[in-house]
């Protein structure tokens, strides 16, 4: 079969991925509305009381072959996935609460659901968190560490790793924690030894989600980013992925607005139609809309939705159409709504002539509801990817861009922001590291 076909060749000889054997620790960073919704929600799925809706992992099949082959498993039948049974939580937060007092406080899932998994989520308990408050100015942490400098801090959070590696088999950390303020790379963010030098003197471009993400790297550990914080997208922490073997991807979970937007921009890219503004604004109410109430944790929230549209539409490919866009984004803290965000959007494009047209999307959605199975998802293809030879030590994993409003690339690459493209790219990373053919979608061999 050619390569040309539709169903493709086998592309590679399968590599030997270790099983899922054993129990796989998740060390989450913050423990607010998503993660109380994603410990909750992943006990519920065990215990039968819930499906895993928008897991792709758990829900998510891979067509292989032709498609006149009819051989489309679930994706956790084909590759060796951690079993949901098999998870095991603990983290940290600035605040005491254990997972069911958190939950019930975040407001997300109903009383009668909490009240049926309180014994298990009154067991997890966080542990003090590495908290400055110059980093998120309007939260007020209470359960925090104490140590002389960064370096203390992030030895503090290599020993609670090192210890929680006794209790399991292999361990994910995922931050779930809150936007910190807008920071760019700096010197100290070049190099390994730069870094470890920054931690010493408490360098101010080290904030904490760095210092988490160098623990968790320094232990062979893979590191998710929910946030859009400038974290393991620095050469230092780049290098150190590589050096130990830790897989990293972006940052800044796709949950609401951006995923409408990363469907939405391809269509009208695919039409060659043009769009002359986007406007776009939020109103949340939990503790990430009272974060984001805060320009410069703002700032940080903007870029990372800003960039989606360039990168999709390519202005610089098609100035026709693209090049004068008028992008805003708004979020407005309210707090009445709580974690039911609404994402509404104010489209205009143009069509055949240059005739106007507008389109309207109000987005009345669940933020950690869409979050949820996205950590879910990430922890577990980390997983994967860690016991994948060849993925384990190459850093970045573009191909979980798919999950991200800020994918991750290698130096001089541009990310790929189109939903499609990024499942694609998905799923054929899962068919090439398992010897299968990957799917090109030509299908001129059915009319031969």
């Amino acid at each position: 079969m050619s390569t040309e076909q539709e169903g493709g060749q086998k592309t590679a000889v399968p590599t030997t991925i270790a099983p899922a054997a054993g129990k796989l620790g998740v060390m989450v960073v913050g423990m607010g509305a998503v993660a109380t919704t994603f410990i909750a929600g992943v006990e519920a799925v065990r215990r039968g009381l819930a499906k895993p809706i928008g897991s792709l992992t758990q829900m998510g099949t891979i067509r292989l072959g032709k498609r006149t082959d009819n051989n489309s498993p679930l994706l956790k039948d084909f590759v060796p996935l951690a079993n949901l049974n098999d998870l095991v939580f603990t983290g940290w937060d600035i605040f005491d609460d254990n997972v069911y007092e958190a939950a019930a406080h975040a407001k997300v899932l109903e009383k009668e659901t909490l009240a049926q998994l309180k014994p298990y989520l009154e067991t997890i308990k966080p542990m003090p968190a590495v908290f400055d408050q110059y980093y998120v100015k309007r939260l007020h942490g209470t359960h925090v560490k104490k140590g002389k400098n960064k370096r203390d801090l992030a030895e503090q959070v290599i020993a609670d790793i090192q210890a929680f590696k006794k209790t399991v088999d292999r361990v994910v950390m995922i931050w779930c924690g809150s936007t910190e303020i807008f920071l760019e790379p700096t010197a100290v963010h070049q190099t390994i030894e730069a870094f470890e030098k920054g931690l010493e003197e408490d360098d101010i471009g080290i904030a904490p989600s760095q210092i988490y993400a160098y623990a968790a790297l320094s232990e062979g550990v893979p590191f998710a980013n929910g946030a859009p914080n400038l974290t393991v997208d620095i050469p230092a922490l780049i290098e150190l992925s590589k050096k130990n073997a830790a897989p990293i991807c972006g940052k800044d979970f796709k949950t609401g607005q951006t995923f409408m937007k990363t469907v939405l921009a391809p269509a009208f890219k695919a039409r060659m139609l043009g769009v002359s503004g986007w406007y776009s604004t939020n109103i949340l109410g939990n503790r990430d809309g009272e974060v984001l109430d805060d320009p410069e944790s703002f700032k940080t929230k903007e870029e990372s939705k800003l960039g989606v549209l360039d990168y999709i539409l390519q202005p610089d490919l098609y100035p026709d159409l693209y090049k004068d866009i008028f992008h805003k984004v708004r979020i407005n803290y309210y707090p009445p709504r709580g974690d039911n965000k609404e994402g509404w959007d104010n489209i205009d494009i143009f069509g055949w002539l240059g005739y106007p047209m507008q389109i309207k999307v109000d987005f009345l959605c669940r933020d950690s509801i869409l979050a949820a199975p996205i950590a879910l998802d990430l922890v577990l293809f980390l997983d994967l990817a860690k016991r994948t030879p060849s993925l384990r030590s190459i850093g970045i994993q573009e191909w979980l861009s798919f999950y991200l409003k800020s994918p991750q690339t290698a130096a001089g690459l541009y990310p790929e922001h189109d939903l499609f493209i990024q499942s694609m790219k998905l799923k054929n990373t899962l068919r090439h590291i398992m010897g299968e053919g990957l799917i090109t979608h030509l299908g001129l061999e059915y009319y031969d």
